[in-house]
């Protein structure tokens, strides 16, 4: 396989894919706090019956599922910005060749060029 070297990230597209990742930082803190919200709520209703309680259990590991998600998200998230910083981004972590703007536009905080992820996904 012969990987194409994708060029260096220009300023602009630099600044636009921050913008994306601080929006998307701000969107997950959000979804994170509106669930626990939700969840203190619920653990302080009273509970009529037996199905109540079953759909509060459920909804409650649905809810744990879709933080634990986001959670996984922001820490990479962060470790992107953190990359933007210190003018590690944009760099694949395995090959170390320019991760494609293209890629970095349909996600931001990825770690590996497209041949690098094909060969991290057939591990």
């Amino acid at each position: 396989m012969v990987k194409r070297e994708e060029k260096k990230l220009k300023t602009s597209e630099l600044n636009y894919l921050k913008k994306i990742l601080e929006d998307r930082k701000i969107q997950i803190l959000k979804n994170i706090n509106g669930v626990y919200d939700e969840l203190d709520q619920l653990s302080s209703c009273e509970l009529n019956d037996e199905g109540d309680h079953v759909a509060t259990i459920n909804s409650s590991r649905i809810d744990d599922i879709i933080v634990r998600k986001q959670e996984q998200e922001l820490r990479e998230i962060n470790i992107a910005l953190s990359k933007i910083i210190s003018g590690e981004y944009g760099t694949c972590d395995m090959c170390g060749v320019n991760i494609g703007f293209h890629r970095l536009e349909v996600k931001p905080h990825a770690v590996y060029c497209i041949d690098c992820r094909k060969i991290i996904e057939k591990i």
